[in-house]
Order: C-alpha cells, then structure tokens, then sequence
C-alpha cells in the first residue's frame, strides 16, 4: 500500500532523533523501524488516492441514479387524495 520510499523517510526521521550515544546502533533500529512502520501500515485497511477518487465517482453516479428511480417512483404512485365516506 504505502511505497518503500515513503516507509523509508519515516524510518530516517525516526531514526534522526536517536540520542547521539546510540548512533552506534542507529542503523540497526532504522531496519527495526522500517519493520515496525511496514507491518503496523500494512495491517490498516487504506486504498490509495487513486482508488478513493474512483469509489467517489461510483459512489455519485449511484447516488444519481437512486434519485432518478426515486422521482420516476413517485410518478409513478398514485396520489392519495382523502375520499368522503
């Protein structure tokens, strides 16, 4: 879902922020982090733009049709007007 280099920048900002004492290991945790982004993203539920403005575009032509089946409904009902007993 999520491209390697996106993944990758969070896991260098991540890894940035490391304590100068532990830049020893910084790259270690970098791999870490990309592992932790990568299967935490990877378990959410996302689509991607692409695929969001396509639902949308299905979503309001559905949403279109509806209407016009709803008014050619109502057309189509007869009226009710009270009659006197």
């Amino acid at each position: 879902m999520f491209d390697t280099k996106t993944i990758d920048d969070m896991a260098n900002r991540l890894a940035s922020v490391i304590p100068p004492g532990l830049h020893a290991i910084k790259e270690d945790l970098e791999k870490t982090f990309r592992a932790i982004l990568q299967s935490a993203l990877g378990k959410l539920d996302l689509v991607t733009r692409e695929e969001f403005e396509v639902q949308k575009m299905v979503l309001a032509k559905t949403r279109a049709n509806l209407e016009a089946l709803e008014k050619r409904v109502a057309a189509l009902e007869p009226s009710t007007v009270p009659t006197e007993n």
